[in-house]
């Protein structure tokens, strides 16, 4: 066994869903692992992770709008607001979501269901460059 590890920078353009499975996938090729296990830790604490459809674009706009109708901005009882309107609802996001996952891999693939994909879910307005970290057990030999 052997674990190996990367930390994969996603710049985003604001509040969104960013697939960024095939920089995982890379990786494991990079590694050579056939089978394991790849866990991601995105490390901020208004950002986070989902493993969600991946092929239809619709999908991806519906959970980013079912998301600002859950959590809405500038109420007025938010204190958190020193960088701004978006500020204690890009946590309260976070919160709500993952700020893990773990993905099993398979003869050199992710194994992810057939229209599955990893995406950096973005909840702050502005662009940010965020850093989610990879850890991928190897069992192969």
């Amino acid at each position: 066994m052997h674990w190996y590890k990367q930390t994969i920078q996603i710049q985003t353009r604001g509040k969104g869903l960013y697939n960024f499975t095939p920089q995982v996938q890379q990786a494991l090729e990079q590694w050579g692992v056939e089978e394991g296990i790849c866990h991601l830790f995105v490390q901020h604490t208004s950002a986070s992770l989902v493993a969600s459809e991946s092929w239809d674009p619709t999908a991806r706009q519906d959970l980013e709008a079912f998301m600002d109708h859950l959590v809405l901005e500038d109420q007025p009882y938010y204190r958190h607001t020193l960088e701004g309107l978006d500020d204690s609802p890009s946590h309260m996001r976070a919160m709500l979501t993952l700020t893990s996952l773990s993905v099993p891999v398979d003869h050199a693939q992710l194994s992810l269901g057939t229209w599955q994909g990893i995406y950096l879910f973005e909840h702050r307005t502005r662009p940010h460059r965020r850093n989610v970290v990879l850890r991928c057990l190897s069992v192969s030999e």
